[in-house]
C-alpha cells in the first residue's frame, strides 16, 4: 500500500477536541464530522484538504478523549496518513480500528514542512519528502494491520473474513 499527498502540518499535543470540537459531536457520520475537522486551529483545513493529503504533527498527536470521532473526521476529510513524532495510545488504536494509517517517525515529523509533497510506502515504512528528496524510515505496518487498513477498518475486516 502507498500514499502520496500534500502536507498539512501541526505542532505538539494536538488533542481530540481540536481535531473535532465537542460542539460537533452530535453526529457520528464521518462526512459530517469532516466539515469541522481541525476547525479550532486551522479554519481553512476542511476547504483546503484534498483526498490523499498527508497530515504531519509533532509529539502526542491525538491526546485527550478516547472517542473514535477524531480519527474518523481526519480520514473522512481526505487525509490518507498521519505522520507524527508520537501518538496518544488510544488515538493510535482508534485510527487503526477505523482504517486510518498512522506512522511514528520523529525525524520526518520534525523536518517535513507544510505544503511539501510526501509519499509513503506502508509495506516498508519509507516516507519520502518528494519536495526535498529526503527519505525517512518510519515504522512499517505489520501485515495484520495492513489488512485492517486495506479493509477500511476493523469491523469491515472482521465482516470480510467471516463470510
Amino acid at each position: 500500500m502507498k500514499a502520496c499527498g500534500t502536507v498539512h502540518k501541526y505542532g505538539d499535543n494536538v488533542d481530540t477536541d481540536v481535531i473535532i470540537p465537542a460542539r460537533y459531536l452530535n453526529s457520528s457520520d464521518g462526512n459530517e464530522l469532516a466539515k469541522y475537522c481541525m476547525e479550532d486551529i486551522d479554519k481553512e483545513f476542511a476547504t483546503r484538504v484534498k483526498k490523499g493529503d498527508i497530515m504531519v504533527a509533532n509529539k502526542n498527536f491525538g491526546c485527550g478523549s478516547s472517542r473514535e470521532h477524531a480519527p474518523l473526521a481526519i480520514k473522512c476529510a481526505g487525509i490518507s496518513c498521519v505522520i507524527a513524532e508520537t501518538f496518544a495510545r488510544i488515538f493510535y488504536r482508534n485510527a487503526i480500528n477505523i482504517g486510518l494509517p498512522i506512522i511514528e517517525c520523529p525525524e520526518a515529523a520534525k523536518e517535513i514542512n507544510a505544503g511539501d509533497t510526501v509519499s509513503i510506502d506502508f509495506d516498508s515504512g519509507v516516507i519520502t519528502d518528494e519536495t526535498t528528496g529526503k527519505s525517512y524510515q518510519g515504522q512499517a505496518f505489520p501485515p495484520f494491520m495492513q489488512k485492517i487498513i486495506k479493509a477500511e477498518g476493523l469491523m469491515n475486516y472482521i465482516n470480510e473474513n467471516n463470510q
